[in-house]
C-alpha cells in the first residue's frame, strides 16, 4: 500500500488542542496554533518543569501524518526544549511511539519525520492524536515551552480509510494469532485449529509449522537440524543475518612497485563497475601537489596517470578540493581549493572547475570562474555529490576564500572577520548551468531556503530516495551535531537527528571530530569513520578511532568498532593492524564489493607538524557468515537435546555431551567452553530436584514414604510437561532467525494482561 508516496503527503494537517497537561498563566496550548516567532508569549508553556508533561493535539480527520514541524522563538530561549518524544494514535490512548529526538537551541524551525508504517509490507499507520511530551528544556529546571507545531501528511480519505479498515483488521489478526500461540504452548491443538478454520488466519507459515511439528510434537532434532540446514541453504534467515552487528577488519595493503607519496588534503573517488580508485592532489607537508594516480583494486597496483596535471591542461597544484566521478560517463570533476593568505590575489581567488575524461585522458577547464557563471565562489573543505542519472552535481557549504583562513590540513591563520560559508548549489552537466539551491543562514537571498552552513562536514546522495544526506561538520569555533536531508526534487528539509552528542558519546558520532562518510543505496546504510579533530585545542588524549553505522530504514546508529587504547606504544604495536587516528585522509566505498579504502592524511603529531602519512588501507565489515549461523542453531537444538536426555538418562545423556555437543562446541572460545562445562551441572541438579519433591518434610519417616509411594505416573507426567516446555523454548528461540512476517507472535498473551 505504501509503495509510493506522492505530493499528497505535504498537505499541512488542520489540528486543535485536545489536552494538555497543564499551562502557565498566559500561555495556553492553543498558542501553538499560530506562528508568531517575535511574540514572547506565543506559546504554551508548563505549569511545572517534571515529567510527565504533555501536550495532545487532535486531527480534524483521521490522517497520515509524516512530519511534524516546530516554530521557535526569534531568540534562543532556556525554557525551549532539548529532547521530547511524539506518539500517535486513532484514540487517546494506548499510543505508540513516533519519535524521540530534540531541538536545538536556536531560531531556526525544525522538521522531523514520523514513524507513519507499520506491519511487514509498510502499511500506513493512521492516527487521530498525536502527543507531545517534552522530556528536558535547555535551561535546566526551566518549566517547557512549545512555541508552534505544524503536521503535515495527507488526510484524503482515499488513502486514510483503507488504512484504518487495515489496522483494524491487523489489531483483531495478531489478537487472534496471539490466542492460537498460547493455546498451542498450552498444547490444546484443537483449540488453536478450530479458531485457524474458523477465522482463516494463519498461526505462521506452514513452512515453520512444519518445524514445529519436528522439533516440539515428534521431538526429532536430527530432522529439525536437517530443516534449518535447508533453511539457510534457501536464504530464510538472510534478514536475521543482514541485521546483526557487523565486525570491522581492517587490512594494511603493501606494494613493492611505486604508490602516491604522503599526504593530507587530497581526494580520492572510487569506479565499483571498473574497479579502478583515483587519487588527485593533496599536502605533503610542504607543498600542493598534482599527481593524479589510479589504483587497480583486482591486481592491487598503483600507478601515475600525470605527474603534473596543470602542465596536461588540467588543474593546478591544490588540496582541500572536492571530486566526484560519473561512472556510467567515466569522467571525473574537481572544483575548489586551499590557498595560504599571500597568494590570495583577485586573480588567483577564481574558483576554477575541471572535468578528466578518463577514456581520452584529457582534462578540460569547464570553467575559469564558477562565481561568475552563477555557481559558487573559491571554497575549500566542502562536499561535492554527483546524481549520476540526472547528471547534476550538488555542492555544499565550504569555507569561501575572501580573507586570510585556515582549512583541516594548513596552519591555522588569524582573521579579523568573521568566516563566509558558501551555500546549495546545483550543476547540470549536459547545459554547463548553475542553480544556487539554498543560502546559508548568515546572507539569506530571496526565493530560496536557508541552510546553517558549514565547513569539513559530510554530504552523500542516496539515489533511490533522491536525497542529500548531510551532517556535523564545522562553524567558525563550533561543532555542528545535527544530521539533516535535502530533497533534491522538492527542495523540502528534513532534520533526523540533533544531537551527535559530546566526544565521548555511546549512541551517535560524537561531534568535534573528523569524520568520513560512505554510503549504500542498496543496503540502506550510511558509513562513519570518525578519527582525530583537527583543532589542536579540541585532541584529547583519550582520542579512538571509531566506525559507525546508520541505518535509514530504522534510523538508527550503531558502532560496530572502536580501537581499544591510544598513546605511542598502542599505535607503533598495532602500525600493522589498524590505522591510527588522523585528520585530512580519504576514505571511498566500493557498494559493489562492499570494501572501504582509506589513504593518508595528517596525524596530527605535534612534535612533526609536517609529517603526512601515506598508509593504504582496506576495511571489510563482516557479518556472521550462513555456516556460523547454522552452527548456532545445531548447538542450541543440542543442547536442548542434551536437557532431555539428562531428565531421564544420565548415561545417554553424558554420553551425547562428550560426542555430538563438543563436537560442535568451538573448544577456543572462553564462552562457548565455560558454557560447556556448566552443562555437565545439569545432571546433577536434575537427580537432586527429583530427590527435593520427595524429601520436601521434616520428618525422616515421611521422606521415606514419599520415595516409597512416589507415582510413577505422576514423574512420566512432570517430565513430559518439562519436555514440552523445553522444547517450546527452543521451537522460540528458534524463530528468533526466520523473518517475523513468517514467525508466530514475538509477544505473548499473558504478558499483555494488566497487572
Amino acid at each position: 500500500m505504501a509503495s509510493k508516496e506522492s505530493s499528497n503527503f505535504q498537505k499541512v494537517l488542520e489540528f486543535k488542542i485536545y489536552k494538555c497537561s497543564s499551562f502557565s498563566s498566559c500561555y495556553v496550548p492553543e498558542n501553538i496554533l499560530v506562528d508568531k516567532p517575535s511574540d514572547q508569549t506565543s506559546r504554551w508553556s508548563s505549569d511545572i518543569d517534571t515529567y510527565p508533561q504533555f501536550l495532545i493535539l487532535k486531527l480534524r480527520f483521521p490522517s497520515i501524518v509524516k512530519t511534524i514541524t516546530f516554530g521557535k522563538y526569534e531568540k534562543t530561549h532556556v525554557c525551549n526544549i532539548k529532547k521530547f518524544k511524539i506518539y500517535g494514535s486513532l484514540e487517546p490512548q494506548n499510543m505508540m511511539e513516533l519519535l524521540e529526538n530534540g531541538l536545538r537551541n536556536d531560531s531556526i524551525s525544525e522538521t522531523f519525520d514520523l514513524k507513519h508504517m507499520l506491519g511487514n509490507e509498510e502499511n500506513y499507520f493512521p492516527v487521530r492524536y498525536i502527543k507531545i511530551v517534552p522530556l528536558q528544556s535547555w535551561g535546566p529546571s526551566f518549566n517547557f515551552s512549545i512555541w508552534h507545531v505544524q503536521l503535515t501528511g495527507t488526510d484524503d480519505v482515499n488513502i486514510v480509510k483503507p488504512s484504518i479498515e487495515w489496522f483494524n483488521a491487523y489489531r483483531q489478526k495478531e489478537v487472534i494469532r496471539l490466542c492460537m500461540k498460547h493455546f498451542r504452548k498450552l498444547e490444546q491443538s484443537e483449540i488453536v485449529e478450530t479458531l485457524q478454520r474458523v477465522t482463516g488466519v494463519p498461526l505462521e507459515d506452514p513452512t515453520l509449522t512444519r518445524l514445529y511439528d519436528l522439533l516440539v510434537t515428534k521431538g526429532d532434532h536430527l530432522q529439525a537440524e536437517c530443516f534449518i540446514s535447508n533453511a539457510v541453504m534457501m536464504g530464510l534467515l538472510n534478514d536475521y543475518i543482514n541485521a546483526q552487528t557487523y565486525r570491522a577488519v581492517w587490512t594494511k595493503l603493501s606494494f613493492n612497485d611505486g604508490k602516491p607519496g604522503m599526504r593530507g588534503g587530497h581526494q580520492m573517488v572510487l569506479d565499483p563497475i571498473a574497479e579502478l580508485l583515483y587519487l588527485f592532489g593533496g599536502w605533503d607537508g610542504n607543498q600542493d601537489l598534482s599527481d593524479l594516480w589510479v589504483y587497480n583494486i583486482a591486481s592491487n597496483r598503483w600507478t601515475i596517470i600525470c605527474k603534473d596535471t596543470e602542465a596536461v591542461g588540467g588543474p593546478s597544484a591544490r588540496s582541500c578540493h572536492k571530486m566526484c566521478l560519473d561512472p556510467d560517463r567515466r569522467q571525473l570533476f574537481t572544483l575548489g581549493k586551499y590557498l595560504d593568505a599571500e597568494y590570495r590575489t583577485p586573480e588567483n581567488l577564481k574558483s576554477d572547475f575541471f572535468v578528466y575524461d578518463i577514456e581520452s585522458n584529457k582534462w578540460t577547464q569547464i570553467s575559469e570562474d564558477t562565481f561568475a557563471v552563477g555557481g559558487p565562489q573559491l571554497i575549500f573543505d566542502h562536499q561535492m555529490s554527483m546524481d549520476v542519472e540526472k547528471r547534476t552535481i550538488y555542492i555544499f557549504g565550504g569555507r569561501v576564500l575572501v580573507s586570510p583562513t585556515c582549512s583541516e590540513d594548513h596552519v591555522m591563520m588569524s582573521s579579523s572577520t568573521e568566516p563566509t560559508f558558501s551555500g546549495l548549489y546545483s550543476y547540470h552537466v549536459p547545459t554547463g548551468t548553475w542553480n544556487k539551491l539554498a543560502c546559508d543562514i548568515a546572507k539569506p537571498c530571496p526565493n530560496a531556503p536557508t541552510i546553517r552552513s558549514r565547513a569539513g562536514h559530510s554530504m552523500l546522495f542516496h539515489p533511490g530516495l533522491r536525497r542529500l544526506y548531510i551532517f556535523a561538520g564545522q562553524r567558525g569555533k563550533e561543532d555542528l551535531s545535527d544530521f539533516f536531508t535535502y530533497e533534491v526534487d522538492t527542495n523540502h528539509i528534513e532534520h533526523i537527528f540533533n544531537d551527535f552528542g559530546a566526544k565521548d558519546s555511546n549512541h551517535v558520532p560524537a561531534a568535534g571530530f573528523t569524520q568520513r562518510a560512505t554510503i549504500d543505496p542498496e543496503l540502506g546504510e550510511i558509513y562513519v569513520l570518525s578519527g582525530l579533530s583537527k583543532d589542536k585545542g579540541k585532541r584529547f588524549d583519550s582520542v579512538q578511532n571509531s566506525f559507525w553505522v546508520y541505518s535509514i530504514k530504522n534510523n538508527k546508529w550503531s558502532c560496530i568498532y572502536r580501537n581499544d587504547n591510544v598513546g605511542e606504544k598502542y599505535w607503533s604495536k598495532m602500525q600493522d593492524y589498524e590505522p591510527c587516528p588522523r585528520y585530512a585522509h580519504q576514505l571511498v566505498y566500493d557498494h559493489v564489493k562492499k570494501v572501504h579504502f582509506l589513504f593518508g592524511g595528517n596525524p596530527g603529531r605535534s612534535c612533526l607538524p609536517n609529517l603526512r602519512l601515506d598508509d593504504f588501507w582496506q576495511l571489510k565489515l563482516c557479518r556472521p557468515s550462513h555456516e556460523q549461523i547454522l552452527k548456532r542453531c545445531k548447538l542450541l537444538i543440542r543442547k536442548h537435546k542434551f536437557k532431555e536426555l539428562a531428565l531421564n538418562n544420565s548415561v545417554e545423556a553424558l554420553e551425547y555431551l562428550q560426542t555430538k555437543v563438543s563436537e560442535i562446541i568451538d573448544h577456543n572460545d572462553v564462552e562457548q567452553t565455560k558454557e560447556f562445562q556448566l552443562l555437565t551441572s545439569l545432571l546433577f541438579r536434575e537427580q537432586n530436584s527429583l530427590l527435593g519433591e520427595a524429601t520436601n518434610s521434616n520428618s525422616s519417616d515421611a521422606v521415606l514414604g514419599n520415595l516409597i509411594n512416589m507415582d510413577t505416573s505422576s514423574l512420566c507426567y512432570s517430565t513430559t510437561r518439562d519436555i514440552h516446555s523445553l522444547r517450546t523454548e527452543l521451537y522460540d528461540k528458534l524463530t528468533e532467525f526466520f523473518p517475523e512476517s513468517s514467525t508466530q507472535p514475538r509477544a505473548n498473551l499473558i504478558d499483555l494482561l494488566p497487572l
